[in-house]
């Protein structure tokens, strides 16, 4: 005697049902991990430090770029050096600190002009980054 199914089942919705979890989770990881990136597309090498801050809070990232012509970048726009002090006094009324992410290769004199800077338009917080060594 042959035995018959009465229902029948369909796999491939069990398939289907993974798959779009598999695919839910991916896209989910890549929103979550796209969060971390600090300054996207600005390259910078620092130099290493084994002496370290705290966290800072409420602070505003400036970035100097090495080479024969430095760039210099204040919330993700190039500014000169002389357009740097009308946003720097903006960041003071909002009580923010400055931290200067500079490339290994920039002149010392680029790195102190900003500085400067930013003390002459009354931040009193500013930070050099470095980066730790491994």
């Amino acid at each position: 005697m042959k035995l018959e199914r009465t229902i029948n089942y369909n796999f491939a919705w069990l398939v289907l049902v993974a798959l779009v979890n598999v695919a839910f989770l991916l896209v989910f990881f890549l929103l979550l991990s796209s969060n971390f990136i600090l300054q996207q597309g600005i390259s910078v090498s620092m130099p290493f430090s084994r002496f370290t801050l705290g966290p800072q809070t409420n602070q505003q990232i400036i970035s100097i770029t090495g080479g024969a012509v430095p760039a210099i970048y204040f919330r993700d726009q190039r500014v000169t050096l002389e357009q740097l002090g009308p946003l720097l006094d903006a960041a003071k009324r909002e009580g923010q600190s400055i931290i200067i992410k500079a490339d290994r290769s920039t002149s010392y004199e680029t790195v102190a002009d900003v500085t400067n800077a930013a003390l002459e338009h009354g931040i009193t917080a500013v930070a050099l980054a470095a980066a730790s060594p491994r």
